[in-house]
């Protein structure tokens, strides 16, 4: 009798085709995908890594990234094998990739970098993983919505390729959120956002300056960052920037530098006017009569610093003396009261001793001329008649100020002194021997010739 069953439907034959099957499906299990290619690998690199620069240079090399089943090694084995400092970040928690392995247990390579989708391909896809933002330098704390008040999505800001990033994405963003804000401050600040943000919104509204050294009080409060921070382009421009009050304000600086560049002697923050001095912190302190004296007073044509501090500078019109006395105002004046002057004469270079003491100005100054008189003796006392020219003019060779009508204490010339009391001849005056003139006395007048009478005088 004839069968009807086809010859594969046997049990022979559906047997044959289990074993087959299994064969084949073991044998590409055995071989890691040899038997069959997903998709062309990606041409994307631009290091050389594991000898080749791109997963498409691999080739029909599938075993490069692929293990077998009873290999003890996985694909992320393979694939550290070529990226070896990926390996050492996986190993630190603070790192991108560690970070990642610590929020996402059991996430492999692959998940975040899909192969096999054409050259062209992203090798980086997220999908709905955890990534730890903060570890590239940027917080997404400020970044939850979008201009349109919706969550923000990976796309919004990398497009297609996470690990890209343009910068213009912040402008144009930004420029939807308040346009007159964002174009000034790229006017001011320049468009690399990301030197000076870091996403936590550090100099946002929050922002307080007061935190750090400079703070702003009085009409500093009000003003915009970039009346300060001009043209700073990142952090240290800003740290970095000058805080005495010239720097800013010498532009504005009515004084022509007259007056230094401690602007905060005079001025405050509260307002630029009105200004104090304290003329006491100079070298010329006002006291007296000085201290109700108007600025302009001393300090003509705007000249603030290096004006002269000497009397005679500023009271020249009104020296009533017409320079006789000098220049020297102080030495008879002083600031308390302009009449009431006192000179005291040993501070000049001929001190009123003894019997110049108490001698009245006009016995000397007796033309009224003060400044440059000499102060030879002999200007003021003449050269008496009874001299007759013997002496000379310098009359401290006999006289001194203690005592002007003393008698001459030197050796006379040409005769001894022999009284012991420090006058020749034993004390005898002048007019002992020289009765009518001092040049005609002679020996013999007092003396008899005996050699043994050496008195003084006749007897």
């Amino acid at each position: 009798m004839k069968s009807n069953r086809l010859g594969c439907l046997t049990g022979t034959g559906i047997l044959s085709a289990i074993i087959t099957a299994l064969a084949i499906a073991g044998y590409a299990y055995a071989s890691g995908g040899l038997m069959y290619n997903p998709g062309p690998l990606s041409t994307h690199g631009d290091e050389v890594m594991g000898g080749v620069q791109s997963h498409a240079e691999i080739g029909g090399n599938c075993d490069a990234c692929h293990t077998a089943p009873w290999e003890s090694a996985s694909m992320a084995d393979r694939c550290v094998d070529c990226h070896g400092e990926i390996a050492i970040q996986m190993r630190e928690v603070a790192s991108m990739h560690g970070t990642l392995l610590n929020d996402n247990p059991g996430l492999g390579c692959r998940y975040c970098h899909p192969e096999h989708r054409g050259p062209e391909a992203n090798l980086t896809e997220l999908g709905d993983t955890s990534f730890p933002h903060d570890v590239v330098g940027f917080s997404l704390n400020g970044h939850q919505l979008t201009a349109a008040r919706e969550p923000f999505t990976c796309s919004d800001c990398h497009a297609d390729d996470i690990s890209t990033f343009e910068m213009q994405t912040c402008d144009a963003c930004h420029r939807q959120m308040d346009l007159g804000f964002a174009t000034a401050h790229t006017l001011s600040y320049g468009g690399a956002c990301l030197d000076c943000h870091d996403g936590v919104d550090r100099f946002g509204s929050h922002f307080d300056h007061n935190d750090f050294p400079f703070q702003l009080k009085g009409k500093h409060a009000g003003l915009a960052c970039d009346k300060c921070h001009f043209d700073a382009r990142g952090l240290g421009d800003f740290a970095v920037t000058l805080q005495d009050c010239y720097s800013c304000h010498q532009k504005d600086e009515p004084h022509e530098g007259h007056l230094g560049s401690s602007c905060g002697d005079c001025h405050t923050e509260q307002g630029w006017t009105p200004a104090t001095f304290d003329h006491n912190l100079a070298s010329f302190k006002l006291e007296g009569e000085h201290a109700e004296v108007a600025c302009e007073s001393c300090h003509t044509n705007g000249q603030f610093d290096e004006t002269p501090s000497d009397c005679y500078s500023c009271h020249q019109q009104d020296d009533e003396h017409e320079g006789q006395y000098g220049t020297d105002c102080s030495a008879c004046h002083n600031p308390s009261d302009w009449e009431d002057a006192v000179f005291d004469h040993n501070r000049s270079k001929f001190p009123l001793v003894a019997g110049h003491f108490g001698v009245p100005c006009e016995q000397c100054h007796s033309s009224g001329q003060y400044a440059g008189l000499t102060t030879d003796c002999a200007d003021c006392h003449g050269d008496p008649a009874y001299h007759a020219g013997l002496f000379g003019l310098n009359c401290a060779s006999c006289h001194t100020i203690e005592n002007w009508s003393a008698r001459y204490r030197g050796n006379h010339p040409g005769v001894a002194d022999e009284g012991g009391s420090g006058v020749n001849h034993g004390g005898g005056g002048c007019r002992s021997c020289h009765t009518k003139t001092l040049h005609t006395a002679t020996c013999s007048k007092c003396h008899d010739g005996n050699p043994e009478d050496e008195g003084g005088g006749d007897d």
